[in-house]
């Protein structure tokens, strides 16, 4: 069952240990409590406490997921038509299957969007062509393939500026991203469904569920994480980082200036999120902003400087059901199966 959705929702905002223990944790989400601690300045209980506390009220989730394009995912945005009232039984349909990562409600409530991740292209066209066009409250469906990611994914977003530059050094770590294809075996796999619930789960429990050793698991998420096949995602709702404006923004960009322009939008610290993919509209981003005014003005300002940016259509996000694999009312992240 889809997790309820309050209608007034209490929201408290993160504080300043909160925000940066959270930007730490976008840069290695798997260090070591010691390590955070230390570039922090802080004890290891402190963080300790923190980060328990952030995670069992269901404000912060660390998750381990593949990289698309690496493993074979074939991934799409896809946009649901509905009729007036139908976006909500929808949106909580979507939400249901595995293969899909996010869930959105958007425009004026008639419209849902969603990431799929399918593993081959009969399911993922099993989706569009034969599940959404027969379900009658639907009125149109419009899909586009995922050709290239500027930002998401291990890049992490830049929307919060906490930690100093050293402390930001001293964390990252060194990522060999060979390109291509990478076949994941079935202890993979198996690891892989764990760290999709918790990117921080102990090695006795990713070898527990490999059936290897906890120094040959450890090995091996290394190598994973080091060759850009797994990277380690930090789920918390923008709310509680005083973002409080959430839109798509789609555009279309001379294919000639696509890359220059989407190298430069996946650089703005409002975007978490930009693509290039298939369709007139050939650029795709998620803007997240403080206010409504503070979107006014990425739009005509930063947006506005850009003179390839043609086409311009900006859909606010009205609510959330779902974000990479997890639940949400509007203030907490929840599991599928709970």
């Amino acid at each position: 069952m889809v997790y309820p959705h309050p209608v007034d929702p209490v929201i408290e905002p993160f504080d300043v240990l909160d925000r940066r223990l959270v930007q730490a944790l976008m840069i290695d989400g798997r260090a070591p409590f010691s390590r955070l601690a230390e570039v922090l300045g802080v004890s290891d209980q402190t963080v300790t406490r923190r980060y328990r506390r952030l995670r069992g009220e269901g404000l912060v989730r660390v998750i381990g997921l593949p990289l698309g394009f690496r493993v074979g995912l074939h991934q799409s945005q896809v946009r649901v038509s509905c009729v007036p009232g139908a976006a909500g039984a929808i949106a909580e349909a979507l939400a249901r299957r595995p293969d899909i990562a996010w869930v959105t409600i958007n425009a004026g409530g008639a419209e849902v969007a969603c990431m799929t991740r399918s593993r081959s292209r009969r399911e993922r066209d099993s989706l569009l062509l034969d599940k959404l066009p027969r379900t009658r409250q639907v009125t149109g469906v419009t899909a586009r393939t995922i050709l290239h990611t500027w930002m998401g994914g291990p890049d992490g977003w830049r929307g919060l500026d906490d930690l100093s530059p050293d402390q930001v050094a001293a964390l990252r770590r060194p990522i060999r991203d060979t390109g291509g294809e990478f076949e994941l075996d079935p202890a993979d796999h198996a690891m892989l469904r764990v760290l999709e619930r918790d990117g921080r789960a102990a090695y006795q429990e990713l070898a527990a569920a490999t059936g290897k050793s906890e120094s040959t698991v450890r090995r091996r998420l290394d190598h994973l994480v080091e060759e850009g096949v797994f990277y380690f995602d930090v789920e918390v709702l923008p709310v509680h980082l005083g973002f409080h404006v959430e839109a798509m923004m789609s555009a279309a960009v001379p294919p000639s200036r696509l890359d220059t322009v989407g190298r430069t939008i996946g650089a703005h610290p409002e975007v978490p999120f930009a693509a290039a993919t298939t369709g007139s509209a050939s650029l795709l981003a998620v803007v997240v902003c403080r206010d409504i005014g503070a979107l006014y003005e990425y739009v005509t300002v930063r947006l506005g400087a850009i003179e390839e940016v043609a086409q311009l259509e900006i859909v606010p996000t009205l609510r959330t059901v779902k974000r990479a694999g997890l639940l949400t009312d509007g203030v907490r992240l929840v599991d599928p199966t709970a």
